[in-house]
Parts: C-alpha cells; structure tokens; sequence
C-alpha cells in the first residue's frame, strides 16, 4: 500500500507526523509514505514552502521519500489543477507511473478537501481511501462544497489535533471518523521544528505575546479600524500586567501597524519589543515564558492554550463576527471558537456546550450540507438571549432557514418568502401562467380544435 500525504502547511505537517508518530495511522507496517508538498500561496515565489523549510527536516524525514507537486505542475498554480474530467484517467496512469505507486492500496491524506489540488487528487484516484488531516480551526467548520458521493463515500477519517478536546470537527461530518491527535503528542512534533533563536527577547522579563493577523487584507475591516484594533489588542494584553509586550507581526502587515501598537504600549508604561524571526508563535510563547497571547482568532490561541497550557485572549472577534460575509465565510467558525474561548465569564467553558455552539453555526453556514445538525441548532437557540444569538446569528440568517429566534415576519415578507425554493410571488405567477394555460386548452376542446 501507498499512503500520499498531499499538504501545504506546517501546521497540518506537523498534524500529519504527530498522528504516524502516535501510530494512527499504521496500515500493518507495509504502506510507503510520500509527502506531495506544494505552496498554496497566493505568490508562491515569496514564500518558503514545506518541501524546503529548514525547520521541518526531520517532519519530512518520517515519510520514505517526497514528490513535489510544485515541481512536477511547473508555472501552474496549484489551486488552479483542475484539469478536465476526460484527462483523468490519463493523468492517474502517469501519476501511478511517475510516483511509483503500489497498483495494490493507495490511500490519499488531503488538506482544505473542497479545494484544488486536494479535490483534484481525490478525484484523480477515484479507488483511494482518503483521510482529512486537519489545520487549525478550520478543521471545525463544514464542509463549503458538496462533494460528489464517488468522493464523499470514500472519506473515512479525520485526523487533527485535539486542541479543542471534547470537541468533534464537522469537516466530513457525519460519517468520517473523527481522530484527535494527542496533544502532548502534538507538542513534541511541534517542538522539532523550533528553529531559530528569540532574538535575545528570552530573558525572563514579564511578557504577553500579541500576534497579528492583518484583518484589513481579508476585507473585514479598513486600514484605520486595524489599527484601532491594534490598540485594543495591547489594552487586553495590559490586563496581565505585563514589564513588556512582544509583537508578532503578519508577514504583510505594513510598518504602521506595528507604530501604532508601540505608541500604545508606550502609553501605558509597558514596554514594547517586535519579533521578525522564524520561531512559529506557539513555540515563541513557550521560549519566552509568556503570560499570555493575544490575537484576533489566530490558531495560534487554542493550540497554545493546549499544547503549553498558556493564557490566551482576543479582541475584536465580535466586530469580524458582524462583518463576516456571506455568513457562510469559512473565518466563522475560528472566529465564534475563539471568541467563545476568550471571552470574560463565557458560557462555552464546557466542552459539550462548545460543542453545541459550534454545531449550530455550522449548520446556519451550511444548512444542506451540515444539515443533520438542525436539531442541534434549534436546541441551543431556543435557549440563548436575544444579546448571544445576535452575536452568533444574523437575525436574516435565521429568518431564512426559519430557526428559533427569528424576528417576527411583516406581511411583505411573508409574501417573498421563499417557499419550495421559489418566492412566494413567483409561486403565485406560475399557478396563474398554468391556469391559463389550461384555460385556453380546455376552450380549444369546446371549440373542437
């Protein structure tokens, strides 16, 4: 058997090892393992993919040798693999030859399945077993698209980090498996790739992390709001009353953000250091002791909270929750996730409480594909406040999929109200085009035509 792992981040890297280390995923110790790492950003040129990172020699050095996908697409991006659905059978046998794949078992383990290339792939091997490996929180929200059933049927597991324990990922939900890496398992994988030094900010000196994730690139928020938010993010680190602020700034983010967390800092008599380096955040927080890290929705948060038991706190998630659009944005669920976690006296505490959170705002995401959990969202909604299910919920959102909670409909628009996938207007135009239509053939019988 041969096991392809198809993976573009770090995070799910890491993921993927810690779950080999773990022996999850043995297939009786005969599968070859191949990592087909490629880049899935947007400029590719400017970024150091996991097929070179230096700080993941020894994750790549788990698998029996690597197929870069890079290399063998060429000047092709990889999210724009999608080749024609004639072409692959031919592209399958050239793969099969190419990788020198077992004719016997293939299985795929696939990041971000609802896009190219990992849709590619799992069509492209339409006999593969395939298996999720998740990446961050996102591996808790369902799935965008409707896979087809020749490639839903197949998706058997998912394997992601327990960084969230109790709480299942809907990411192939309801029939995949769900397999929590361990989180001290994950640590230790994580840990291999602390490459790089903390630019002599290790000193012991009193600290909290903030990481920045450059909201205004996303749409959610102009320049100006940013930095705003920025200020904030240094007001909810002060309240550890830390001797110094460490700021991890996004690779994008312009200088000016970085000014205006400095001014603030320096404001409130604390004092403020950037970190440029290589250190992934949740290795920076444990090298540095940290208080705490703060951030918007950031991974980062939860896995560190998990992995090193770190206090962790965000600010603004309820501004991106309000502007997320369409509702079905795939930021909201690590957005409503971190919120719940990091807000003061939250109700989510409770990993089953949790739980239920997130299984209804998947729902309210994707009401078809995730639509096994509508019960689960009317029990939680019938419970909450008019204050938290505004803040989780649009109130047209729950007006359309007519979910507990929903603001009373005025005579207009239980008129437009969809019904049986048309308004009701449109409904009432087609009964009257048909009557008229049987009319008129009902008066060319009586007149013998």
């Amino acid at each position: 058997m041969t096991q392809i792992f198809a993976l573009h981040s770090a995070y799910g890297l890491a993921t993927a090892v810690a779950a080999i280390d773990a022996g999850l995923l043995d297939a009786d110790g005969r599968a070859e393992r191949v990592l087909v790492p490629f880049t899935s950003s947007r400029v590719p040129e400017t970024t150091v993919g996991i097929a070179a990172d230096p700080a993941l020699r020894s994750l790549r050095e788990r698998f029996d040798r690597v197929e870069d996908l890079d290399v063998l697409l060429g000047a092709a991006h990889p999210s724009a693999w999608k080749p024609r659905e004639g072409d692959l059978p031919m592209l399958e046998r050239l793969l099969r030859r190419a990788w020198n794949l077992d004719p016997r078992g293939l299985e795929l383990f696939v990041q971000s399945p609802q896009v190219a290339p990992a849709r590619t792939l799992m069509t492209l091997f339409p006999g593969a077993r395939i298996t999720i490996i998740g990446d961050g929180l996102m591996t808790y929200s369902p799935m965008r698209v409707a896979l087809g059933h020749t490639v839903s049927a197949r998706i058997e597991r998912v394997v992601h980090a327990d960084v969230l324990p109790g709480v299942r990922p809907l990411v192939g939900a309801p029939h995949a498996e769900s397999v929590p890496v361990p989180a001290a398992r994950f640590r230790t994988v994580f840990e291999e790739t602390a490459a790089g030094d903390a630019a002599g900010l290790d000193d012991g000196t009193p600290t909290v992390l903030v990481l920045g994730q450059y909201l205004s690139a996303l749409g959610l928020m102009t320049a100006e709001e940013e930095v705003a938010l920025q200020a904030e993010l240094i007001d909810r680190a002060a309240a550890w009353s830390p001797e110094r602020i460490v700021f991890k700034p996004h690779p994008s983010a312009p200088p000016l953000h970085t000014d205006a967390l400095r001014a603030r800092a320096a404001s409130l008599g604390i004092a403020f250091a950037e970190y440029r380096g290589a250190l992934a955040a949740e290795m920076l927080a444990e090298r540095l002791d940290v208080l705490a890290v703060v951030a918007g929705f950031s991974t980062a948060l939860p896995t560190v909270r998990a992995l090193f038991d770190r206090e962790i706190g965000a600010a603004g998630t309820d501004t991106v929750l309000a502007r997320l659009t369409p509702f079905e944005n795939s930021n909201r669920i690590p957005a409503t996730i971190v919120d719940a976690l990091t807000r003061p006296a939250s109700g989510y505490a409770d990993p089953e409480r949790l739980q239920l959170l997130v299984d209804a705002v998947g729902y309210a995401m994707q009401p078809e594909i995730a639509g096994h959990l509508r019960l689960r969202a009317e029990e939680l909604l019938r419970g909450m406040d008019a204050v938290e299910r505004d803040r989780y919920f649009s109130a047209q959102r729950l007006t359309e999929l007519r979910l507990p909670g929903a603001p009373d409909e005025g005579a207009l628009q239980r008129v437009l109200r969809p019904a049986g996938g048309v308004g009701r207007m449109e409904e009432w135009r087609l009964t009257a085009l048909g009557a008229r239509r049987r009319a008129g053939r009902a008066w060319k019988a009586i007149r013998g035509r």
